[in-house]
């Protein structure tokens, strides 16, 4: 088959579409290299998701629906648009971490279809932070709270691009997560979250009129504090699990998302 320069990008963007959402995206490829393309365009995949929840907040809004229920709505798009895959991670991951058994039987934990006390839990209280913030954002204004949820979605999956850099082992040898794991160079992880930091500052500075600068730089810390926050989290299970699995890499998208609700919440 004949390829082009746009090549590796079409494989990425149908890479991460195809696994990160529900959006009917073929995959034409399935294989270490459209791995690492599709990691790095996956805040790419973020941002249409935090488009979409942004999209139905402000109908809701407009109609004279609360802040509270628009939040809602908007936290719903991505469980929605993802079919609920990166919270069925965040709780196998919680139950797994909860567990505290070995690594081998924490990676069984994991594998069941049910849910456990400790994700459960987890789900709630994650659930809840993420719709409280958001209603906050909303509440302050249309603008912001557009924001929070285009810069929230975007640094999921940008931690998602981090977490795949290179030498980050997987867990296990079979699933999303070793397909994945290890695929992106550091320098260009790097250099996407680079990226995904400046736009979204540029965004805050565009939602913000009166207070440029403000809004500019927490727009740009929430998603640093958000990656910082997904960091922790995996290196804490590459400690449990000693590498990363597809329920791995749930856990941190949801992590990186509250992160950065919650700062772009505040003022």
């Amino acid at each position: 088959m004949r390829t082009t320069p746009l090549s590796p990008l079409a494989d990425g963007l149908r890479f991460a579409f195809g696994t990160l959402t529900v959006l009917p995206v073929p995959l034409t490829r399935w294989d270490r290299g459209a791995a690492r393309a599709g990691m790095l365009c996956a805040p790419v995949a973020g941002l249409v998701v935090g488009l979409g929840a942004a999209a139905l907040g402000l109908l809701l809004l407009l109609i004279g629906v609360s802040p509270l229920l628009a939040a809602v709505a908007s936290v719903a798009v991505p469980a929605v648009l993802t079919r609920g895959l990166h919270l069925d991670g965040l709780a196998d991951t919680a139950d797994g971490l909860g567990s505290g058994r070995p690594a081998d039987e924490a990676l069984r934990i994991m594998k069941r279809s049910d849910i456990g006390p400790f994700g459960v839990i987890t789900l709630v209280l994650v659930l809840l932070a993420q719709v409280a913030a958001l209603a906050q954002a909303y509440g302050t204004s249309w603008a912001h709270g557009a924001l929070a949820a285009v810069v929230s979605a975007s640094a999921a999956r940008l931690a998602l691009t981090l977490a795949a850099r290179a030498g980050v082992p997987a867990a296990r040898p079979e699933g999303l997560g070793a397909a994945v794991a290890g695929t992106v160079p550091a320098r260009e992880a790097l250099l996407v979250g680079c990226a995904v930091t400046v736009a979204a500052a540029v965004a805050g500075a565009l939602c913000g009129p009166y207070a440029v600068p403000y809004d500019a730089v927490r727009a740009a810390f929430a998603v640093v504090l958000a990656c910082g926050c997904a960091e922790l989290a995996l290196r804490h299970c590459r400690r449990r699990f000693g590498g990363v699995t597809g329920d791995v890499f749930g856990a941190l998208a949801e992590t990186a998302a509250t992160a950065a609700l919650v700062v772009l919440s505040a003022g």
